[in-house]
């Protein structure tokens, strides 16, 4: 549930974490319901504020299924086929609850196979590794992995707590994995040098749709320049974007 304190998508345009275009198509990839993993290396990147601040964006009809350390959950899951997006903390060897790796990760694409998407989050240090992890550290066969469908990689700047900065350093977009490698195109990048995002190639899944997306970075503007950033406002915003396209 969110509270005023959250930390929404308009939230992370502002601070420069990401672009508006990026904005407008990670909450384009969600209503696909594509799957995503959000990747970074340091403690602290924002992994998880990130991927919730795009599942905000979700329809309030489209069930979100946050997964806990019950394993059964998984089983229950796959029998019932409800559809909607299954909420991985991340794919960790880590001791942390929520926390899963090996055979729990096989049983959640093996779930996905019934309909559902997923959100999770992973260290790794790119995306050749973030697959390798998957594919080889987990066991998750290529024709699974494939249905990972983007990859958010983050950087986390700072010294401390009050001094941290975020930026969403690369985007994407997976085709299909091949002897545990990825293969796609990569969406988008930072450029260190000029503190901006670059558009590096147009979504395959968007391809024909470039209107859709700007009308939803022209949402996601207005209400970043108003100051207009709770998770009421960007939820209403979602809901009109909704009934204007007739979804």
């Amino acid at each position: 549930m969110s509270t005023p304190d959250s930390v929404t998508i308009v939230d992370l345009i502002r601070n420069g974490t990401m672009s508006s275009r990026m904005a407008a198509v990670l909450w384009a990839a969600v209503d696909a319901r594509l799957s995503i993993v959000v990747v970074a290396i340091p403690r602290l990147a924002g992994k998880t504020t990130t991927f919730n601040a795009v599942l905000s964006l979700l329809p309030p009809d489209v069930p979100v299924h946050r997964l806990g350390a019950d394993q059964t959950e998984v089983g229950r899951l796959k029998e019932a086929a409800t559809g909607g997006y299954l909420v991985v903390p991340e794919f960790s060897r880590g001791p942390v609850p929520g926390y899963i790796w090996g055979e729990p990760v096989q049983r959640v694409f093996d779930a996905m196979t019934v309909g559902y998407s997923l959100v999770t989050s992973m260290h790794a240090p790119g995306l050749e590794e973030t697959f390798n992890d998957i594919c080889e550290g987990c066991g998750v066969a290529d024709e699974d992995a494939s249905r990972i469908d983007l990859m958010l990689y983050i950087l986390r700047f700072g010294e401390d707590d009050e001094t941290f900065w975020r930026r969403v350093s690369e985007i994407h977009e997976i085709d299909r994995v091949r002897d545990g490698r990825p293969e796609g195109r990569q969406l988008f990048k930072w450029v260190e040098s000029d503190d901006r995002f670059e558009a590096v190639d147009t979504p395959v899944f968007l391809r024909g749709a470039e209107a859709d997306v700007e009308r939803r970075r022209a949402m996601l503007d207005e209400l970043a320049s108003s100051g207009r950033r709770s998770p009421e406002e960007v939820a209403q915003m979602a809901l009109e974007f909704a009934e204007g396209s007739g979804r």
